[in-house]
């Protein structure tokens, strides 16, 4: 048994001069068992950090470890749903399903798969290629389910549901992780979503990551600050804005707050929103995020 989920050590992938590098030094630790949101912008490189962690693509430089081992041996434990879901269209809902207990026969739960596939009120005989696009998520989740992974990678999972199966399917999620410790980690831009649901967050932004750790930890150390226009000495501002003679910043804490300042913890949007339009401010990362090994293939 092991205790990490993920480790990267200066994992590094291009696709070539004309595309650069999707990522670039990127180094973290993930713990077992945390609901862990992946964030940043488009093309910062959290889908190519999926899928080396899937095990479907090969480092440039660097290396992934994953539950203990490469990624490429711990593919048996391991779910992966991409932006695309890719299912075969000609196949029913039913033939998708039994396909999914053929590729898993040790570990398939046929009642975690079926309970998803309910809750959409899909018809079993329909095939692939004649359902929405929120029918194929609820198709794709529920394979992923099924087959009880120790880690779930989920690439914008929610991106094609309504509102009310979004609410429904993140809660089975958030259910998978309190009864069988598995470790989820998601990907979305909607973060207000994110921010009841993971206890931990990944924020990568030009090929590494530059805040990692426990969700409250992250929040704790950050504060904003609301008063007149003065020194924000010794602590690290992430961002600030003056409107008048009233300055509004969110600053990293080197110590208690002095001063005539009004004082509040964050939000985990107005955290994230404020390194995303901070693109220089220094990164940070919880010692549980720490990469403590050098990872190996």
């Amino acid at each position: 048994m092991t205790d990490t989920a993920i480790e990267a050590s200066g994992l590094g992938k291009t696709y070539g001069r004309r595309r650069g590098w999707a990522l670039r030094g990127c180094s973290f630790r993930l713990p077992v068992g945390r609901v862990c949101a992946l964030v940043g912008p488009n093309g910062a490189g959290k889908s190519t950090l999926l899928a080396h962690t899937a095990g479907l693509l090969r480092p440039t430089e660097g290396a992934v470890q994953v539950l203990g081992t490469s990624a490429a041996a711990a593919r048996e434990r391991i779910a992966f749903v991409a932006q695309s879901k890719p299912l075969v269209g000609q196949l029913t809902v039913a033939e998708t399903l039994r396909m999914g207990y053929e590729l898993n026969p040790a570990r398939w739960d046929a009642a975690a798969a079926e309970r998803i596939i309910a809750g959409g009120k899909l018809n079993r005989n329909d095939t692939i290629r004649t359902l929405s696009g929120g029918q194929r998520t609820r198709v794709a989740l529920a394979l992923a389910l099924g087959k009880r992974p120790e880690l779930m990678l989920l690439d914008e999972p929610m991106a094609d549901l309504d509102p009310l199966a979004r609410h429904e399917l993140m809660g089975a999620l958030m259910s998978e992780a309190a009864d069988h410790g598995t470790t989820i980690v998601m990907s979305s831009h909607v973060l207000a979503e994110l921010e009841g649901a993971c206890d931990y967050l990944l924020l990568v932004d030009a090929g590494r990551v530059r805040l990692g750790g426990e969700t409250e930890d992250l929040l704790a150390v950050h504060t904003l600050l609301t008063g007149p226009v003065a020194s924000l000495d010794p602590h690290t501002v992430i961002e600030s804005r003056t409107t008048g003679r009233q300055l509004t910043a969110l600053v990293r804490r080197d110590g208690p707050v002095s001063g005539d300042w009004q004082a509040m913890e964050p939000s985990l949007e107005e955290l994230l929103l404020a390194h995303l339009r901070s693109p220089d401010a220094p990164a940070l990362l919880t010692p549980s995020a720490e990469h403590r090994t050098e990872a190996r293939t």
